[in-house]
């Protein structure tokens, strides 16, 4: 099964402490989606990432694809939310080479335009970003994203931890 990750899970050490058999396959374009921060959280209430479809063939979202053994799909479910605020589509996606790509992703059903990440997960998807090369001006749009401190810092440093 190929997963498209756009937020957190594009950080190879949190994909693969999530899902242990997780192979990087590289990178590829999600077009006429946007990244937003609306998804309601299940377990902390702040904002996640989100992929929602638009009109405007412009509009796109970079991101990670991973191999994953079919028989851990379902402790990517788990960590993700599925069903509690997530659910799955298949998507068509471009890698850098320009060839087309069908994967699955999650998208989310439970939104809060209101919402705010906590800073450790844009970490998170910072680290991702920067693992795989991005482009500057993705990253720059990444770190315009307002975020809030968790004031659980035992989950932050939790969180964290994965890359110390």
């Amino acid at each position: 099964m190929i997963y498209f990750a756009y937020g957190s899970n594009m950080s190879t050490q949190r994909m693969t402490s999530r899902v242990p058999s997780a192979e990087l396959k590289g990178t590829a374009t999600l077009f006429q989606h946007k990244l937003a921060f609306h998804k309601i959280s299940k377990k902390d209430g702040s904002g996640k990432c989100d992929a929602y479809e638009t009109e405007d063939p412009e509009d796109k979202i970079l991101g990670v694809l991973y191999q994953i053994n079919p028989k851990e799909k379902s402790l990517l479910d788990r960590h993700e939310g599925y069903r509690y605020g997530y659910d799955i589509k298949n998507v068509s996606l471009i890698n850098p080479l320009g060839e087309n790509i069908d994967a699955f992703t999650y998208y989310a059903t439970n939104i809060d335009t209101s919402l705010k990440p906590y800073s450790w997960y844009l970490q998170h998807i910072l680290s991702g970003m920067k693992e795989h090369r991005f482009p500057s001006y993705y990253i720059e749009f990444l770190k315009s994203v307002e975020s809030v401190k968790d004031m659980d810092q035992e989950r932050e440093r939790n969180e964290l931890s994965i890359y110390y």
